[in-house]
């Protein structure tokens, strides 16, 4: 295992983070070797990095980068999932019919939220 994988597995360990001045300490390696590291982990979008304080002593807070899941929440209404995803046909939105039956089966409080931001 590489170095870059067992920094991301310490970081990983700790649920709310570590601080940059105790993760290479934690991986006995020199300060530099370490900034090297996490500049190869910011890069590849694995961690996050944030300015912070650990005993008076300016540092940084390390996370593991968590990437988000795919929502197809809004593509659904009810068991309906949205006919636009994926729809190849050339026809206008006004008079879709399979486009109509998914808005009436939308819950109404999906249709007041969107009707709500869309006068904002």
């Amino acid at each position: 295992m590489g170095i870059e994988e067992t920094a991301l597995e310490v970081i990983s360990k700790h649920e709310d983070g570590v601080f940059q001045n105790q993760l290479w300490k934690e991986l006995d390696i020199d300060s530099r070797k370490c900034s090297r590291v996490i500049a190869k982990l910011l890069k590849d979008g694995l961690i996050t990095r944030e300015s912070a304080v650990d005993n008076g002593a300016r540092t940084f807070l390390l996370k593991t980068a968590h990437k988000e899941e795919p929502c197809f929440q809004l593509l659904l209404s009810g068991e309906m999932f949205s006919p636009c995803a994926g729809c190849r046909d050339a026809c206008q939105p006004e008079s879709c019919e399979r486009l109509t039956a998914w808005v009436i089966n939308l819950p109404q409080e999906d249709v007041d939220k969107q009707e709500a931001s869309a006068t904002e």
